[in-house]
C-alpha cells in the first residue's frame, strides 16, 4: 500500500460536503461539487475500507472488504423509482464489511454509517432473505443454537450503548411456541446491533479504526452465530 493510501481519517470537509448536500440535493449541485465528493468522501472512505478490513480479518479471515462503490461502499445515488422523495442523492456515507458467499445484504457483517451530526456502527444481518427464515427460526428455538443465542443477546442487553434491532412482526409465527424463552426473537426479520453517537473526534484521524473496532467487537459473537446459521441453511429437525 502506498503512503497516500494509508487511512488518516475523514476531514471537516467531509462533514461540510454532506451538510451542504442536504440543502442542495440536486444533480446540478452535485456535479459542480463532484471533485469535493471524490476528494473528501470517496478517497478516505476507500482507505477506511482497506484499513478496517485488514483489522477485521485478524478475527474473521473471510471478511469481504472491497474499496469500491457497490461493493463495501454504498452508492450515493438514491433509487427514487418507488419513493415519493425524489431527491437524487443520499446524504450519508454507508460502508459494509460482510462474510459469506451470498450477495452482501444477505450476509452478516459490520456496518459504518456517517450522517452528520451522527455516526452509526452496527453488526449483524439487517434483513433475512426469504430462504433463511426457516433456518433462523428453527435455530432460535433449537436446544443448542437457541441457548447460544440467548446467552449472546442477554450479554448485549446489559450494554447501555447498544440496541438489539430487527424486530418486525407482531405475532409469533405459526407452529412455534409463544412461551419459548427465545420467542421474542421469532418476531425478527433481521438481527443486528446498533450504536449511534454524535460524531467523535476520532473520525478525523487514524484512531477511527480503533474506535470502530471497540464497537464492532461487541457483535463478534452474534456475527459468528449468524454466519454459522447461514451456512446450515436447511431445516433443523426439532421436537417442538
Amino acid at each position: 500500500m502506498e503512503e497516500s493510501d494509508v487511512f488518516k481519517g475523514f476531514s471537516k470537509q467531509t462533514i461540510q460536503f454532506f451538510e451542504s448536500l442536504k440543502n442542495n440535493n440536486t444533480k446540478n449541485w452535485f456535479e459542480a461539487h463532484r471533485n469535493d465528493y471524490e476528494t473528501f468522501v470517496l478517497k478516505p472512505a476507500k482507505d477506511f475500507v482497506v484499513a478496517m478490513g485488514k483489522r477485521l480479518r485478524t478475527q474473521f479471515p473471510l471478511i469481504v472488504a472491497i474499496p469500491k462503490v457497490n461493493k463495501s461502499l454504498f452508492r450515493i445515488n438514491r433509487d427514487t423509482r418507488f419513493s415519493l422523495d425524489k431527491s437524487p442523492y443520499k446524504t450519508n456515507l454507508g460502508i459494509f464489511f460482510w462474510e459469506g458467499i451470498r450477495p452482501r445484504m444477505e450476509c452478516s457483517g459490520f456496518y459504518f454509517h456517517l450522517e452528520p451530526p451522527n455516526i452509526v456502527l452496527g453488526g449483524g444481518l439487517y434483513m433475512f432473505p426469504n430462504y433463511l427464515f426457516d433456518t433462523y427460526r428453527n435455530s432460535v428455538v433449537h436446544p443448542r443454537y437457541g441457548k447460544e443465542l440467548a446467552d449472546i443477546l442477554s450479554g448485549l442487553k446489559r450494554k447501555e450503548d447498544v440496541r438489539i434491532e430487527g424486530k418486525h412482526y407482531k405475532r409469533i409465527p405459526a407452529g412455534y411456541d409463544p412461551s419459548h424463552f427465545n420467542a421474542e426473537y421469532l418476531l425478527h426479520n433481521g438481527l443486528y446491533i446498533g450504536n449511534e453517537t454524535a460524531i467523535p473526534e476520532e473520525l478525523y484521524s487514524e484512531d477511527l479504526i480503533d474506535y470502530c473496532w471497540k464497537v464492532y467487537r461487541l457483535s463478534f459473537r452474534l456475527h459468528r452465530w449468524l454466519v454459522a446459521m447461514t451456512k446450515r441453511n436447511r431445516r433443523i429437525p426439532l421436537n417442538r
